[in-house]
């Protein structure tokens, strides 16, 4: 595929196949995605990746934990809540996902069952958790660069064919994450990426999220045009 075909085309992927993918193959991804840019070369991350009965044991985990109200304990910290035309984009994204699945405002079952799915990392075949040495935590280098790696590896995974959704749910209740992916003390855990062959009669799966426009986003300094 062409870089702009890969950029332009991939979506996140919500609803997977119920088949396995290769270890070889995300061994290919993970590959190409390391060739992220990072700072100074200093390639901070790990990855975890997970999949059959100990992804299993995870997604159980955290169902239950979050179904008897423990506080999430996410060690990469996400700040204070989005506002203004941040939280405006969040919710546009919900509401153009809720559409598409035809979740109704006020079902809340409908809506309860979508959160789950996100807890139980959207029933994806693999599960690649993303950690960083706690040696360099408190660094800004270290999750930009983590950031920076993701990107890259979900890019990797739809060249591949394989579809990915950058998925915080999904490690919110770290102790049941570091357990089961055995996940030593001297790593933060990030964040994960649900990986697995789409589904494409999957209604969310063709959801395509808006963009603000360059004209928004950047500004020209020097040119003469």
């Amino acid at each position: 595929m062409e870089f702009e075909d890969v950029v332009m085309g991939r979506r996140s992927i919500r609803g997977y196949q119920k088949k396995p993918v290769p270890k070889a193959l995300i061994r290919d991804v993970l590959e190409l995605a390391m060739r992220a840019p990072t700072s100074l070369n200093t390639q901070p991350w790990n990855f975890y990746v997970v999949a059959g009965d100990v992804l299993d044991r995870i997604r159980k985990g955290n169902v239950e934990r979050n179904l008897a109200g423990v506080p999430h304990s996410r060690e990469f910290r996400m700040g204070p809540d989005y506002a203004g035309v941040h939280r405006e984009r969040q919710i546009g994204i919900a509401i153009q996902l809720f559409q598409a699945m035809g979740i109704e405002r006020h079902d809340k079952e409908a809506r309860q069952d979508w959160v789950l799915r996100g807890f139980r990392q959207f029933d994806a075949p693999v599960s690649i958790v993303i950690t960083y040495d706690k040696a360099i935590q408190g660094s800004d280098i270290a999750p930009f660069d983590c950031g920076g790696v993701v990107n890259c590896l979900v890019n990797a995974a739809w060249s591949k064919g394989l579809g990915c959704v950058i998925n915080s749910q999904g490690i919110m209740q770290s102790p049941v994450v570091r357990e089961h992916a055995g996940i030593p003390d001297d790593q933060v855990i990030q964040t994960c990426v649900a990986m697995g062959w789409p589904d494409d009669s999957f209604p969310a799966n063709a959801v395509v999220s808006t963009r603000k426009s360059v004209d928004e986003a950047a500004t020209f300094v020097g040119f003469d045009d």
